[in-house]
């Protein structure tokens, strides 16, 4: 596992689902190459999805923008390595 420390940019999540998105993520960094966003953002959906439930969504990249409804306390974006992480649980209406 990457001994590099997450920083946290901006979240909503309680604490521990914060540690468990950024050791989801440097486990997909793991098992995959840097460059390769869609395994390392399907990999951690797929955990995501298996923990708590359908609807995850996951972005990776080293810039993007965005703009999206989330379900209150599901949002986390944050950094590792050279990666930019945006993790989220899609709002139904």
């Amino acid at each position: 596992m990457l001994e590099g420390k997450g920083v946290v940019k901006e979240t909503d999540m309680e604490e521990k689902v914060q540690v468990e998105a950024m050791a989801a993520a440097s486990e997909a960094l793991d098992l995959y190459d840097v460059f390769d966003c869609i395994s390392i953002a399907a990999h951690i959906k797929k955990e995501f999805d298996r923990k708590y439930g359908c609807g995850w969504q996951c972005v990776v990249g080293s810039n993007f923008g965005c703009f999206f409804s989330h379900s209150h306390g599901t949002f986390i974006y944050f950094a590792l390595e050279n990666l930019k992480f945006l993790i989220f649980k899609a709002a139904f209406s």
